[in-house]
């Protein structure tokens, strides 16, 4: 018996290695290749491809859709329509399955509703993207971005609130609800000590 909960509209391919305690809500369709982790949620109308390694603790809302050669990380949050690609140059009429460009979404990354994150690119730990952003390069670990193409507007803790500091320049911040201390070295945000993440 699965120790997993799919709803009955809901289409798991045989071969889908998914992890204890996840939920799969109304008219998901999870491929046989799909590898994921404990704990996940996908909410309704979401669709997850063969060559997708999901994390753990991974909440993916209403009406995304993660295709192949997507990975996402533990603690990803995937708001409600946000989009994924994997081909940078699709027409209809021209196959370009051996095209593929990977996306790699690193630990406790935030995407907003209705953002878009074009193929090929690394989202970088705990960076926060703004509902109906277009991502079209790589963003760096804790960075805020939002707009069409998205900008780098400031820096976001591991809690979800924005850190005090400039994009350039060096400084030091605390977070006053978890104990991290957040550096920034020559435009790069490192968690030089970190503290307890708050108890569910």
């Amino acid at each position: 018996m699965a120790d997993y909960k799919v709803h009955e509209t809901a289409i798991v391919d045989d071969g889908a290695t998914i992890g204890t305690g996840s939920r799969i809500w109304h008219w998901v369709h999870i491929c046989g290749g799909a590898r994921i982790g404990e704990n996940c949620s996908f909410g309704q109308n979401c669709f997850v491809g063969n060559r997708v390694v999901i994390g753990n603790n991974v909440k993916v809302q209403n009406n995304v859709s993660v295709y192949d050669d997507v990975i996402l990380e533990d603690n990803v949050f995937c708001g409600p329509s946000m989009v994924f690609t994997n081909v940078y140059n699709p027409r209809s009429a021209i196959p370009r399955k051996d095209e593929y460009r990977p996306t790699h979404v690193k630990q406790g990354v935030s995407i907003g509703a209705n953002a878009t994150i074009v193929c090929g690119v690394t989202l970088g730990e705990y960076c926060f993207i703004g509902a109906g952003a277009v991502i079209t390069k790589d963003v760096k670990p804790y960075a805020l971005m939002a707009g069409v193409p998205a900008k780098h507007l400031g820096w976001m803790s591991r809690y979800g609130e924005q850190i005090p500091l400039p994009l350039n320049g060096e400084g030091e911040h605390r977070c006053l609800y978890m104990g991290d201390c957040y550096r920034l070295e020559g435009g790069e945000m490192r968690l030089v000590e970190a503290g307890s993440l708050p108890a569910k």
